[in-house]
């Protein structure tokens, strides 16, 4: 009898290793090339969360490891990680969680905090999960490098605008509030997609810029202006608005990088990875 409690990978063999150990050991390999580059330093700030890329990890795990590795380092431990993606496929609810009660990885099950997602009353939508990899491949990597327990919430947004973000962001600040739930979020994003480096790189500034600036609104008006191709923007404002509701935030690169770097092409993808942090644990 199949178990209906359990989302089944959908990009397990694709996007990253289906063998428990094969998996493991392609996250180490790129763990310790990335490991003299990641600035620790962060892990003794109050982690909003982060923008990680979501592309295969051959592709881009170099920059999404950076933020699972200070999470790892990090005494401000989350209890749930909302998950909030780009819906890639355009099936299902403008803004949608998901039924499953865990979700499955090879390196085994991760519990969705259901009393979490009740709380959001946003839709629930699993066919706009179904086939989605942008918040799937985030969970082998938090397996593989934390070792307290912890639950999750996957969100997906088609409609991505500054409007659905601040709602967005507005209900997961009041679930955590009303639950005491300590929180931290992963805004699943690539950057842009298919330009030459130096092209993508001049339009990645565009957005980068306002992220710096806190100008949520100037980021969706970038976006469209340019044509720029960051998929998961709706996911970045929500987080930016989340960080803000907590009260004055900063935000850092903690890395960047381009498929180019690993496949040579005149058009790339860019990866970046971005926390999200208030400044002391005072």
């Amino acid at each position: 009898m199949q178990d209906t409690s359990t989302r089944l990978p959908a990009v397990s063999g694709r996007f990253y290793p289906s063998e428990k150990n094969k998996l493991a050991a392609t996250i180490q390999e790129i763990y310790l090339l990335e490991k003299n580059k990641i600035d620790l330093s962060f892990a003794q700030k109050i982690i909003h969360g982060a923008v990680v890329p979501h592309a295969g990890y051959m592709f881009s795990a170099y920059q999404a490891i950076h933020f699972f590795e200070i999470l790892k380092n990090s005494n401000d431990k989350a209890e749930t990680f909302v998950i909030i993606n780009p819906n890639h496929t355009g099936y299902g609810e403008k803004m949608a969680t998901e039924s499953h009660r865990f979700w499955q990885t090879p390196f085994g099950k991760l519990e969705q905090d259901m009393e979490f997602r009740d709380e959001l009353n946003i839709p629930v939508s699993d066919i706009a999960h179904k086939n989605e990899h942008a918040g799937e491949v985030m969970l082998p990597l938090l397996q593989h490098f934390l070792n307290h327990q912890f639950k999750i919430v996957m969100i997906t947004l088609s409609e991505q605008n500054a409007k659905n973000a601040k709602l967005l962001a507005q209900k997961i600040d009041a679930a955590a509030q009303k639950l005491h739930r300590k929180i931290t979020i992963i805004a699943s994003s690539d950057f842009t997609h298919f330009k030459h480096p130096k092209k993508s790189e001049v339009l990645d500034n565009m957005v980068l810029k306002e992220i710096e600036n806190q100008n949520v609104e100037n980021i969706e008006k970038t976006v469209r202006a340019h044509n720029i191709s960051v998929c998961g923007f709706g996911p970045i404002m929500c987080l930016m608005e989340y960080s803000a509701l907590q009260g004055n935030y900063q935000s850092g690169i903690l890395a960047r990088g381009h498929s180019g770097q690993i496949m040579p092409s005149d058009e790339v993808v860019n990866y970046i990875s971005i926390i999200f942090y208030k400044d002391n644990m005072g």
